[in-house]
């Protein structure tokens, strides 16, 4: 799935895409840690979904701070990437860490736009730099990992 966050004119709106996107990473994490045979797996991702339970309380955290309403849940986008979860784990564990590498690949991409907005101050894109490096930090470890199992 190729994502168009990170792409708003408005800052307000970049907030609310991405907090809707670590909703929707949250969920996939979830049950990703849930299917995976191999539990130092698991172990290893549920660190990665701590880092995005972080990256969520900072975008609320930035959206109280710019007085915008931030989203709860995820939006329809949740189901595509938790799907793609279901739908591997019939083939594994290789396969569903595969899953979850594309789904970094959009938060990957997201992440390094959202530190480029024309309306991000300083600590804003400090912010989304630290969140491509961990989102960089992740993709990489499912693709080497998948390709080691």
């Amino acid at each position: 799935m190729v994502t168009m966050v990170g792409n708003e004119s408005e800052f307000g709106k970049l907030i609310k895409d991405l907090i809707y996107l670590e909703h929707d990473a949250i969920a996939a994490y979830e049950s990703t840690i849930e299917r995976l045979d191999d539990k130092a797996l698991s172990a290893q991702v549920e660190t990665f979904r701590q880092d995005h339970l972080q990256h969520l309380s900072t975008l609320n955290e930035i959206a109280a701070e710019a007085g915008i309403e931030a989203p709860t849940k995820g939006d329809m986008k949740q189901i595509l990437t938790t799907g793609k979860i279901a739908l591997a784990d019939l083939m594994g564990d290789a396969a569903i860490l595969k899953a979850m590498k594309t789904n970094e690949d959009d938060t990957v991409t997201a992440y390094e736009r959202a530190s480029r907005h024309k309306d991000a101050i300083p600590a804003s894109q400090t912010f989304f730099a630290k969140a491509h490096a961990d989102e960089e930090r992740h993709r990489a470890w499912f693709e080497t990992t998948a390709k080691s199992l």
